[in-house]
């Protein structure tokens, strides 16, 4: 491993939470997911004892993903690499300045968890080993779900919606699919789950006459969120600020077949983009799997 220039610090306050002194997390330097476990890193261990593959984390994860070439994998040398770290993993080592919770369920859900203090490495415990499924440092925890929304009311403003085709969902089309879709009717309302500054308006075609494609830039984020083939508003323009809730569409079918496939495609992009990725004849993932950003954004996947 690379020596590294500077040394972590690491200002350590305590912070009661029910009675529980926690600590709060400062800002750390990780080297990022290259299979090593290095300072300022949570790391997965594939078998016990902190032996066989190394998976290395800067921050919390709130879905590993079950399959490549999307999942959160191992990376370093030994038993277990390339496999997808959910429900895979046997020990840990926390070289975080927090204590981080590894808990059962996706999203930091589940009545079963386990708490490594910083510092620490050990075995996961019976009903986590192999049973993983998130982790989070605790002073970076998303709100609670009591305090979040779903998706898809977030999105209509109403009851009746679904997500039909998760991310990479495809399961009948040859290529990939790079975010969510969901679905309510025809003509429902369509809001913005967050807020940023509209970078392109496309507003296409009912049926396979045009790809309407509405895409906004957060720049504290610096994230891009793109909303396919809805129907934007006849006041949405190229440079206007929305704020999340705002109304910025109603659902449609414009770039797919009929009316009857009327959905609304919702895929975050790291960066600064204008378009979608692009889905058919093509495999390669570009975009992360996007749950845990939904989740730190105060929305519960569904």
């Amino acid at each position: 491993m690379r020596t590294r220039n500077r040394i972590l610090t690491a200002v350590a306050a305590a912070v009661v939470l029910g009675g529980t002194a926690m600590t709060t997390v400062p800002s750390a330097s990780a080297a990022g997911r290259n299979g090593v476990c290095e300072a300022g890193e949570f790391c997965y261990y594939f078998n016990s004892n902190n032996q066989g593959s190394v998976s290395d984390f800067p921050g919390s994860v709130g879905d590993y993903g079950t399959r490549q070439p999307s999942c959160f994998d191992y990376k370093g040398p030994g038993n277990g690499k390339g496999k997808c770290v959910k429900n895979a993993a046997a020990s840990v080592w926390n070289r975080t300045p927090a204590t981080v919770r590894v808990h059962f369920n996706s999203n930091y859900a589940g009545s079963v968890h386990q708490d490594f203090p910083a510092g620490a490495r050990g075995n996961l415990k019976p009903g986590l080993k192999n049973q993983n499924a998130s982790h989070r440092l605790l002073s970076s925890a998303p709100p609670p779900t009591s305090t979040r929304v779903d998706m898809t009311y977030a999105l209509y403003k109403a009851g009746g919606g679904r997500i039909s085709c998760g991310f990479d969902g495809y399961r009948n089309t040859k290529g990939k699919h790079e975010g969510i879709d969901f679905t309510r009717r025809v003509g429902a309302p369509v809001h913005a789950l967050v807020s940023g500054q509209v970078i392109n308006v496309a507003r296409g075609g009912n049926g396979r006459s045009g790809l309407s494609t509405i895409a906004v830039y957060n720049a504290s984020l610096k994230k891009t969120i793109v909303y396919l083939h809805v129907a934007p508003q006849s006041s949405l323009r190229v440079g206007r600020q929305i704020a999340r809730g705002q109304l910025i569409g109603t659902e449609a079918w414009r770039g797919v077949s009929s009316s009857g496939a009327a959905h609304t495609h919702v895929e975050m992009r790291p960066g600064w983009h204008k378009r979608a990725t692009r889905s058919v004849g093509d495999y390669t993932l570009l975009n992360p799997n996007p749950n845990s950003f939904w989740v730190s954004q105060g929305y519960n996947l569904r």
